[in-house]
């Protein structure tokens, strides 16, 4: 009897706990003397929200763990190594502000690159990569964890990758619930389009800018929601971190205008809103600008000016909307047409200004072509295979109506330029998540309601007792009869299990498609390469390093090498030498010099190394192994640059005569090349990589022409110096003597 009664005042203590003490945390504290006593732990395990909680961390912690595990092919099959080119300036960069401190770093002058002009790297790059792995690398080593800091510029981004999953968990939860939050962090964790940036090795700005995005959106979400300048300032040091760390960030300062655009043109202006878009403008824009390499672009170039442009008109709306309340409807509209007249003129000023000096988003957008990584893109290959499924969002509320406009500008941008495919990547995630959410929500809790119905209004049943009433209560829609009664209409058991099996059969060939093409198609470093014989087994061809290795070991320390910019920066951080030209392509007069050098003969190319003191010639041949992405493959790139800056001495000539390459399928025309300014100096294993040594001139060049024949003359001897020195007499007439003619030729 008294187990039965002690149950009883429990369940009389949890319906009494919406009116009951509250705790702390806003939960209603009905587990105090219920069950609960035996701990806090137990006692927060026996509420649902305590559930929740865990299995949200416990997915969460998965999804981390699911990512960085995916990122780690590259480390497992080679070593821990960093890829690609880019990542090689990084890391080199990161190596010197870890060596040397902050303010050298912000001061180096780089003069191993760019030869004879240098960089001055700390104006000319974004330091949020270097100061983050630098940063951790400090703490690591204050806690006496000894770890050498090419370690941390490895694994950095696969550890971002779940801090991008958790962001990407609060930002769909705020736009719609927790499950398409949950699915959205799974998705992004293991999806190919953000791993392509991220692998373990990959040390870019992307790997951490992605979590920065994310995480700024988030921010300013929940700004918007709440009106309050705490979250709005955390939105503004987000944007910061995502302005130190990748040039992406005009991306958010031209999105996050048009969303305040467009819910004023919806009418759904607040002061929630006008509190969080001022704070975030002047904050973020103050902010950005102590960045060297940003410096005074945001209130200089046309891509802020969107931003600028939307700070004005919602300004100038909340001035309206001031004085609509104090002033008469003639002179509101007197008002109203003179401010809008004076705007426009200022509008048509400023296009005029920027078509004049040239500073258009067009122009932007479009001058990067050049390279493969800015040429437009194509979707449904680096997306995952779910990319089709997208809801239509019906519930179009202030913070809501952020995820059209998101989807909408990501996609414009992605099909500009296929390097901004990863600023779509989350969108899509998230989409898809939230299509995955609805489907398990309405197949899978449809049960669920029709077992535990919703509570009947008060109001009901007092419509029910008092049928006479002759008005319906404030705000409340009578139901027609025969609404009131119907029974509801549930799905089957088996439509519900079928849709249930083909949703969870595409969400484990969605995973088994993201770890394939991350195993196959983004686990493969550039420095080393791997083929594969007709057993299976693997051959490792480690040509790069063994150049590199021989140049950092036996050549001088000022060498200075020429090669095709692709390789400046894995010239300069593995066999530190001095290089003309690497990834930066800063000065396109600088690298058409070099493509001049590389397209001319040797005569002519000879004359150009003099100039710019080349010391080496590397380059890259795949005629043997078949490696198709040599310096021949771009040969045309260099005749084309070279032709841009040099039209007189290189231009395209498609009369050549016929030769072969493995790697090309063809004959290449000269066979026996003997070279005359240059010598051989190393060739890789598999001659992949080949560096020649230039000549030194000599003191004095031979002649190419022959010496003069003498003919020999007849020399004369004076008889007065015949005892003491014979001589003779210079251009003497040689008289010949003729011949008599005889009568008879007569």
């Amino acid at each position: 009897m008294a187990e039965q009664h002690t149950a009883s005042d429990c369940k009389q203590r949890a319906s009494q706990g919406a009116g009951g003490s509250v705790s702390g945390n806003g939960r209603p504290n009905t587990a105090a003397g219920c069950g609960g006593g035996g701990g806090g732990l137990s006692g927060g395990l026996t509420q649902p929200a305590g559930w929740q909680s865990l299995l949200s961390f416990t997915i969460l912690f998965l999804a981390w763990l699911a990512g960085f595990s995916s990122r780690l092919f590259a480390v497992i099959r080679f070593e821990s190594i960093i890829h690609e080119f880019d990542p090689w300036f990084n890391y080199r960069s990161t190596h010197h502000l870890s060596t040397n401190g902050f303010y050298e770093f912000l001061n180096w002058f780089d003069e191993r690159a760019w030869y004879p002009l240098g960089r001055i790297v700390g104006g000319t790059v974004y330091p949020g990569l270097m100061v983050t792995a630098g940063l951790i690398h400090y703490l690591l080593n204050l806690l006496n964890v000894t770890v050498h800091i090419r370690d941390v510029c490895v694994f950095l981004a696969p550890i971002f990758s779940g801090l991008t999953a958790i962001s990407t968990f609060l930002l769909t939860r705020e736009l719609w619930n927790q499950g398409a939050g949950l699915l959205a962090a799974c998705f992004i964790a293991i999806v190919p389009g953000y791993i392509s940036r991220s692998v373990a090795g990959s040390f870019d700005n992307e790997g951490i800018a992605i979590f920065a995005l994310q995480f700024t959106y988030y921010l300013w979400v929940k700004s918007v929601k709440t009106g309050s300048v705490f979250w709005t300032i955390g939105c503004c040091l987000s944007y910061f971190y995502m302005v130190s760390a990748w040039g992406g960030y005009v991306f958010i300062i031209n999105l996050i205008p048009l969303h305040v655009f467009v819910l004023l043109l919806m009418q759904r202006y607040s002061r929630r809103l006008y509190i969080a878009y001022s704070t975030f403008y002047i904050v973020g824009l103050v902010l950005s600008m102590q960045i060297p390499f940003v410096g005074f672009q945001p209130i200089r170039t046309s891509e802020h000016m969107a931003a600028a442009g939307v700070f004005a008109l919602l300004q100038a709306y909340a001035f309206l909307q001031y004085l609509k309340d104090r002033l008469t409807k003639q002179e509101f509209q007197t008002l109203f047409f003179l401010g809008v007249s004076l705007a426009a003129g200022v509008v048509f000023l400023t296009v005029i200004y920027l078509t004049y000096t040239g500073e258009t988003a067009a122009t932007m957008a479009t001058q990067h072509h050049s390279l493969a990584q800015h040429m437009p893109s194509l979707y449904f290959s680096p997306l995952p295979l779910i990319n089709p499924i997208k809801p239509v969002i019906l519930n179009l509320d202030t913070e809501r109506l952020f995820d059209p406009v998101l989807s909408a500008f990501a996609v414009y941008f992605a099909g500009v330029m296929v390097r901004l495919m990863l600023t779509l990547t989350p969108v899509v995630c998230m989409l898809s998540a939230i299509a995955f959410s609805s489907v398990f929500e309405h197949y899978l809790g449809d049960d669920m309601k029709r077992e535990n119905p919703p509570a009947e209004d008060s109001s009901d049943e007092d419509d029910k007792r008092n049928s006479g009433n002759l008005y319906d209560k404030a705000g409340k829609v009578r139901k027609h009869v025969s609404e009131q009664d119907r029974p509801e209409e549930g799905l089957g058991p088996n439509i519900k299990s079928i849709v249930t099996m083909l949703m969870l059969m595409l969400l484990m060939m969605f995973a088994v498609h993201c770890t394939w093409v991350t195993s196959n198609a983004y686990s493969s470093p550039s420095v080393v390469l791997a083929s594969y014989n007709h057993d299976g087994s693997r051959n490792i061809l480690d040509d790069f390093r063994e150049a590199y290795y021989w140049l950092r070991q036996n050549t001088d320390e000022h060498a200075r090498v020429m090669s095709w910019w692709d390789y400046g920066y894995q010239i300069a951080g593995m066999a530190n030498r001095t290089t003309l030209v690497d990834n930066n392509t800063w000065n396109n007069s600088h690298i058409a010099l070099v493509g001049k050098a590389m397209s001319s003969n040797e005569s002519a190319a000879y004359e150009i190394m003099k100039s710019l003191d080349v010391d080496y010639v590397l380059i890259i041949f795949g005629g043997v192994i078949g490696y198709s992405g040599d310096d021949i493959n771009k040969f045309l790139w260099m005749v084309r640059i070279a032709e841009g800056e040099h039209p007189k001495d290189i231009r395209l000539d498609f009369r050549t005569p016929p030769g072969f390459d493995r790697t090309r399928n063809a004959e290449i025309g000269n066979k026996d090349i003997r070279l005359k300014h240059l010598e051989e100096a190393f060739t890789s294993e598999h001659w992949l990589v080949r560096i020649y040594r230039v000549k030194k001139q000599e003191n004095r060049q031979a002649l190419d022409h022959k010496l003069r024949n003498v003919a020999a003359k007849q020399k004369y001897t004076s008889k007065k110096t015949a005892k003491r020195k014979r001589g003779y007499v210079k251009n003497k007439l040689v008289l010949k003597k003729g011949k008599k003619l005889n009568k008879k030729s007569v």
